[in-house]
Parts: C-alpha cells; structure tokens; sequence
C-alpha cells in the first residue's frame, strides 16, 4: 500500500487551525496527528508542509463541462485537470448539454465519459423538463446528486414552466431537487420595457435590469413555497440579491436544512459597478447585481443563510462572448481559480478561512450526503490541498488550463496559490504538473 506522510501542515478542518502531520494509507486518510509524531519509516513518501495549508478537497456543486456536444468550449479532461490545479477535488455536472441529460441512458453516457476522462471525482445531475416525470423515479439516489430543475430560460425543453409539472416533481421525487431561479415572465417583461426605450442593441449594463432582483426573487420564493408544501429537499443555486437572503434562515450547519442555499464565487466578488472595466467577461445568469446584493451575500454566508460557495463554471469562447446583451453568451470559466479567490477574500477580512473551508468543503459533502469526502478524518478518502499563503500568483493567459483559454479574472494577482491536489490519495497536481494517470472515482451518496 503506498504511503504518504504530509507533516508541519496548518491543518483548517471542522471550525479549527492546528499543527498537524497526515498519513495517506492508499486511498483514505489513515492517520491526523496533532503532535507531529508519526515515523518516516522507508515505505512512506514524506512531504514536508512548513508553512502551508492543508485543507479538504473542494467539492463544487455546479459546473458546465460542456460534454457531449459542446467540447469546442470545454470537455470533461480538460475542466477535470483545471478543477484540480485549482483545488477541487469533486465536481457535480449540470444536464444542459447536447444532447441534454434528461434520461437515465444520457446520464449513464455523462458516466462512461468522465470514468475514462476525469482528473476529479464526479457525479452528474438529471435534468426535469415538463414531461420527464416518470424518468426522473428511475434515478438510482445513491449515484445521482440531484434533479436540476431551470425555472429560468434555458436551451431547448428544459425550461420547466408547467406548474401542474413542477408540483408534481416537488411532490413525487425524493431526490435533492437544485432550482435556477429567475422568473421568465418577468425577464420578458423587463426586455420589452427596455428594448422600447433604447431599441435592441443594449449593452451588457442593461442585464441585471432585465435579470433582475425582481426576476430572482419571484422565482425562488415559488421554489421554496413548493418545497414547503411536499417537504422536499431544495437546493436554490446562484443566489445573487439581497432580497432572497429574506427566504432563508440562520444556520451554521446543512445537515439538517431541508431547504438550502448555493452563492458563486463571482456573485460574491463582483458587482455591476464593475461591468464597465470587465464588460462581457462578468456576464452570468443570474447576473451579478449590485454592492449592496454583493456585500449582503457576504453577510449570509457568514451568518449561516448561504450554505454553499460554489462556480457555475460555464465556458464559452471569447469569440462566444462578444457582442451586445442579447448576442454574448452568458457564463464563464471559474474552477480553477475559485478558492484562491476565496482564500483571498479571507486575508482581506471578508471571511475567515474556516469559512471558506466550511462552505466550500464541508458544506456540500453534508447537504449532499457524500460518503466520506469533504472533511480531514480518518477513515475518509483522501481528497487533499495544500495551499501556500505566501506564494503568490497573477492570472494570465499562459496559466489557464480551462479549454476555452480566458479567464475573467485575468490580470488579477491572488496572494494564495494550490500548491498541491490529492484525489483519492493521488498527487493529481504538484507545482503545476499534472499527472495524467486519473484517480477519480464517481461520487456516492448515503439515504
């Protein structure tokens, strides 16, 4: 069995910073020692961590890898390989590609792919549409994160606006249910409102108007009544306004939430006062809204209302990304930089590294229930980062792994850099290298 001792580590774990040394024993976390006491014998790999950080593997919840059918942006090898030079160990796939993941036969395809592909483990969401029902019962609970359901537009069939359909899914399906929220009609109403004033060519600036906080609200306060009303386990992904944080309560732990909450990293750093410097690049939906929604997603990730911090990594093309509002498409990539750019927001003082290790790692293996991942314990597979605090890194064009070869947070200089990833006991990624024999497995899931 192939043995690997990380020794002097600051181990942040569980709400707590401690000295510690880490013996990986083949896949799992064989022993956490706080007094550094562990021997070198010959058969272990010694790396020593004096002055690192040795943290949980992120687990992302949200994520566009782009296969089948739109590998020109991206594809499951290469964002796999950036989510592990970026410190994330597992990844859950959204169902809107092509063709799109509304069937247990598309679904079981996603798997085949990212078991002969993937750098990260992995697991993939089913997608609802409004005549999917009696698919979605097919879904084996303990293979697959969740039902995806858009309660916004979305490409093809999967905008799900039947309510009789909604209800029904609510209702029937005991799986995890994740909601995009933004409420059509009021997106359609707010495009008409603005294209008579300024006619069809509107700039970038027009669309937190258009998606607007109006447009989350609505959509995710029907999404929470309904999962009220048949108890289900909610999920509403990329909040973005104030106005929603009223929609959640206070509480340190998932666990035990039936309804939860997902802000992404660019919600949480970016506002729409930066539009004119990034222009296009920050273009999401839902898109990033004010200082005032920015700073208020702030404080309910640390008062408990915002439960995990994850990407919604969406490559497209810079070429895709050109254009007036209704021309660029919408998203961006984000999972290779997205706990340095956490870990930096923890230096400048708007988290502490607890919290992002809490909602970035602890968070998601609770409210999903995955078998053993997200935590530093013994027994658990060991999925592992070491982050150097002092080894700074600035974004550039020559360091994107990302398919797609942009980044919009280009130019900028994080303080923090991955030094290196662990999947499974692997050292998947080490001072930039990669190392192309794949230890990923798919994840599972405890009921």
């Amino acid at each position: 069995m192939k043995k690997t001792l990380i020794k002097n580590a600051l181990l942040v774990n569980e709400g707590k910073q401690c000295r510690a040394s880490v013996l990986i024993e083949g896949e799992f976390i064989g022993k956490i020692d706080p007094d550094n006491t562990v021997p070198e014998t010959d058969d272990v790999s010694v790396i020593d961590a004096s002055g690192l950080l040795l943290l949980p593997g992120v687990i992302d919840d949200q994520v566009h890898f782009r296969e089948p059918g739109l590998t020109h942006k991206a594809d499951i090898y290469t964002e796999s390989r950036s989510a592990v030079a970026g410190g994330v160990t597992s990844f859950m796939e959204m169902p809107n590609t092509k063709p799109q993941t509304t069937t247990i036969e598309r679904l079981e395809e996603k798997y085949a792919l990212a078991a002969e592909k993937s750098f990260a483990n992995y697991a993939f969401y089913i997608g609802a549409t409004n005549d999917n029902l009696a698919e979605l019962k097919k879904v084996d609970p303990k293979r697959v994160c969740g039902v995806k359901i858009f309660m916004g537009a979305s490409t093809g069939n999967m905008l799900v606006d039947d309510d009789k359909a909604l209800s029904a899914i609510f209702a029937e399906i005991p799986l995890l249910i994740a909601t995009h929220c933004e409420d059509e009609k009021t997106i359609r109403a707010n495009i008409e409102h603005y294209t008579s004033l300024r006619g069809d060519d509107l700039s970038v600036k027009y669309h937190p108007l258009i998606r607007s906080a109006e447009a989350c609200y609505r959509s995710s306060a029907k999404a929470v009544e309904l999962a009220d009303k048949y108890n289900s386990r909610l999920h509403v992904l990329h909040l973005s306004t104030e106005r929603e944080m009223r929609l959640f309560g206070n509480s340190v732990s998932a666990e035990n939430k039936k309804i939860t909450s997902e802000v992404c990293v660019h919600h949480l750093w970016f506002s729409s006062r930066d539009g004119e410097k990034y222009g296009n690049a920050i273009k999401w939906n839902p898109a990033v809204k004010t200082e005032k929604d920015r700073d208020a997603l702030r404080e309910a990730l640390n008062t408990g209302k915002l439960d995990v911090v994850a990407t919604d990594h969406a490559p497209h093309l810079w070429s895709e990304k050109q254009g007036n509002l209704f021309q660029a498409a919408s998203g961006g990539p984000l999972v290779q930089h997205s706990l340095v750019a956490m870990l930096q927001m923890a230096k400048n003082g708007v988290f502490s590294i607890e919290t992002v290790v809490e909602k970035m790692c602890h968070a998601p293996a609770a409210l999903f229930r995955i078998d053993r991942r997200g935590y530093v314990r013994e027994g658990y597979y060991a999925d592992l980062v070491l982050a150097d605090p002092c080894a700074g890194q600035t974004v550039m064009k020559e360091n994107i792994l990302s398919k797609c070869g942009w980044s919009p947070f280009e130019g900028t200089r994080f303080d923090c850099s991955v030094r290196t990833t662990f999947v499974n006991g692997q050292r998947v990624y080490d001072n930039g290298v990669i190392d192309e024999r794949q230890a990923a497995k798919p994840l599972t899931f405890q009921h």
